[in-house]
């Protein structure tokens, strides 16, 4: 049974006007060692105060590479929601969806209703902006206006398409900051649209179209999304981008190892726009996560977890659960779009190999009876540029495992994802997530009200390799990082985690 709307009927939940509070009590377990060197596992636990505003903002959102295939395809998919808009296949009437979408497309369990499951919309938990009322804009290296650039990027329906370029041929990017050093060299010939000038100019005339943005489209709130190329990895140094004093000193002086992702992502900060990181290259230098912390604006990343990836951070958090040994993890891919063709560099694949191939490491750290110190699966990533399959990116994965008295088990995976198709969900998810999570606050008993940590732990589930505050454990097991997001989001309207225990029918 699905249940659109509901009410939380409880003293400790309080709907006001703006507001929905929510008095909390969290459930924990404090582990420690006493003198004897004996474990002692004590449950506590603690008081907190959650509030969210219910105001819901006119939001604009700037996407960085927003005529490339995920910039255009994501725009193109909301406008045919919004609109209505259907198509013939050689399948059928194709209705427009939000299939892929976390907020938009998933489910969460409420209760039981005379012996029925109910369900809710995720979006239902919490008061958050519809797809179809966010303003969208951004850069791009590629003058293409969106309608082109749809047409370009060759993943939706030839019919959809037709429909959509009313909508979509006045839609041009801002020109954006290229610096060939930092991506592939077969990027240059769609580089015709490009902001000229010092790093420290680039940084100002971003902050400039930011403004004009929110002033021209008459937005409350800005988000900004790296879905541009990825860039080769960022040499970190002492003095260069170690510390926000040192990064911004270094874009003063133009210093050539600044990225146009790092660039962006100071412009941002200085505006107070949260800033997020779709792709794998290393934009958060320790220097620019300083620098967000000390503004408290939100920053998030990095890499969109949709394909190969999202299907290994279930399958080896199910293996290790379930006391297999994952022994090697070879994960083939082959893709024909545009971001084949720019990884096809090797430094710029190095980017998505790192942030690829770290995935499973919190799974294997959480059972040494399986691992022992310093053991680990041997784990190799290969990405090769095949233009003949276009968006369509094939996945390969084998997965080799030591079971029972020595025995080998292999798993072997084809996966046919559809790139962008994939990613443009998550895109959405993230500025939805982002925008509702900056409209929460919450403390601890007898302390003051005060929003998240500015690095967005809380939208892990949606990235590769997620960013986390120093000290943070990173969690990568997917089951785990919904959860995270989900029960949090319960306790803003006082609704305890799902334990599955059903006790109830025991």
């Amino acid at each position: 049974m699905l249940v659109d709307k509901f009410q939380v009927d409880s003293p400790d939940v309080e709907y006001g006007a703006d507001h929905i509070t929510s008095q909390y009590s969290y459930a924990n377990t404090n582990v420690d060692r006493d003198a004897n060197g004996k474990w002692i596992v004590k449950p506590i636990q603690s008081k907190y105060e959650f509030r969210t505003s219910t105001k819901l903002p006119k939001l604009g959102v700037m996407l960085v590479g927003w005529g490339g295939n995920n910039g255009s395809t994501l725009t193109a998919g909301v406008l045919a929601n919004k609109h209505g808009i259907t198509w013939m296949t050689k399948d059928g009437l194709k209705q427009p969806n939000y299939f892929g979408s976390l907020t938009q497309a998933a489910t969460l369990r409420l209760g039981n209703y005379k012996g029925e499951e109910v369900f809710t919309p995720f979006k239902s938990l919490l008061p958050m902006v519809k797809p179809e009322d966010i303003v969208f804009g951004g850069w791009d290296i590629s003058s293409h206006n969106l309608a082109d650039a749809m047409e370009r990027a060759q993943v939706l329906d030839w019919e959809l398409q037709r429909q959509l370029v009313p909508h979509m041929k006045e839609q041009v990017p801002l020109p954006g900051i290229y610096d060939p050093d930092f991506i592939a060299a077969n990027q240059d010939t769609r580089a015709d649209n490009v902001i000229k000038g010092t790093r420290s100019e680039q940084v100002e005339q971003v902050r400039q179209q930011i403004r004009t943005f929110k002033e021209e489209q008459k937005v409350d709130k800005v988000i900004v999304l790296w879905t541009a190329n990825t860039e080769r990895y960022s040499n970190v140094m002492n003095g260069l981008n170690d510390t926000a004093e040192n990064l911004l000193a270094s874009i003063e002086r133009d210093e050539t190892e600044v990225a146009p992702s790092s660039l962006y992502a100071v412009a941002c900060i200085k505006e107070g726009v949260p800033f997020i990181n779709g792709a794998p290259q290393n934009t958060f230098v320790p220097g620019l996560v300083d620098f967000a912390v000390q503004k408290n604006v939100l920053i998030a990343g990095d890499d969109f977890k949709s394909g190969q990836t999202k299907m290994k951070s279930v399958l080896v958090d199910f293996l290790v659960g379930a006391g297999i040994k994952p022994t090697s993890i070879v994960s083939y891919n082959h893709l024909g779009n545009n971001d084949g063709m720019n990884l096809s560099a090797p430094q710029t694949f190095r980017s998505k190999e790192i942030s690829k191939s770290n995935v499973v490491d919190d799974m294997v750290a959480s059972n040494s009876i399986l691992y022992k110190a310093g053991e680990h699966p041997d784990h190799v990533v290969v990405i090769k540029y095949v233009p003949n399959v276009g968006d369509s990116k094939r996945a390969m994965d084998e997965y080799m495992s030591e079971i029972f008295m020595g025995g080998h088990n292999t798993i072997s995976m084809h996966n046919v994802c559809e790139d962008s198709l994939l990613a443009a969900p998550i895109i959405l998810d993230l500025v939805l997530l982002a925008e509702l999570t900056s409209r929460i606050q919450f403390k601890e008993e007898s302390k003051e009200l005060h929003g998240f940590h500015p690095v967005a732990v809380l939208l892990s589930y949606l990235a590769k390799a997620p960013l986390v505050p120093d000290g943070t454990p990173v969690v990568n097991a997917l089951a785990k990082q919904r959860a995270m997001l989900e029960n949090t989001f319960r306790a803003c309207v006082g609704l305890y985690p799902e334990n599955n225990m059903m006790l109830g029918f025991k």
